[in-house]
């Protein structure tokens, strides 16, 4: 129901003496209830007239982003299959979603998530290298590391995948997006 319905009722208003009220024609103040927002000299009169603030005359529906989490799901799911391949991880991803125009926050921040996760892995692989060398570690520690790196990613996309099934939204967000 249009918001100029709501307040003209409310004060048991007909449309013509509204219109005789406001100066604003009966036929605009039908178009106006029929959905059309009011602007300029129209919003004002009719405002004054109803005793309210011209802002509450305004539609300003609610934007509801409807977003296909099966797709979403898909996207993150896409780099389990190249978790043991760092870059392919964040490719993979942004292929599908360029693929499929999945252009939203939620996308977005997987895409993240995957960035920073081969970033930090990266980091930390090569720390481990150091560390075996500068501390005579054998070479079972980069392999060590090297599972744990590819086991977390592996939680991460699917603790991800599970967190868009349950509650339409990632569990390990970040305040920021890279891409």
């Amino acid at each position: 129901m249009s918001k100029l319905i709501e307040f003209r009722e409310r004060l048991n208003l007909t449309q013509e003496e509204l219109s005789s009220r406001s100066g604003v024609s009966v036929r605009t103040i039908q178009r106006v209830e029929a959905g059309i927002e009011p602007k300029g000299h129209t919003l004002k009169a009719l405002a004054k007239a109803l005793e309210v603030n011209e802002s509450k005359l305004l539609i300003r529906e609610k934007v509801t982003t409807e977003y296909n989490y099966t797709f979403i799901k898909l996207i993150n799911l896409s780099s389990l299959f190249v978790t043991y391949i760092p870059p392919l991880n964040i490719v993979v991803p942004l292929i599908i979603m360029f693929a499929l125009k999945q252009f939203n926050p939620l996308t977005k921040q997987i895409i993240s998530v995957q960035i920073l996760w081969t970033i930090l892995s990266f980091i930390i692989f090569m720390l481990s290298a150091f560390a075996k060398n500068w501390f005579s570690i054998g070479n079972k520690l980069t392999l060590i590391v090297m599972v744990l790196l590819v086991l977390s990613n592996v939680y991460i996309i699917l603790r991800n995948t599970a967190e868009i099934d349950k509650n339409k939204k990632l569990h390990i967000n970040l305040n920021f997006s890279i891409i």
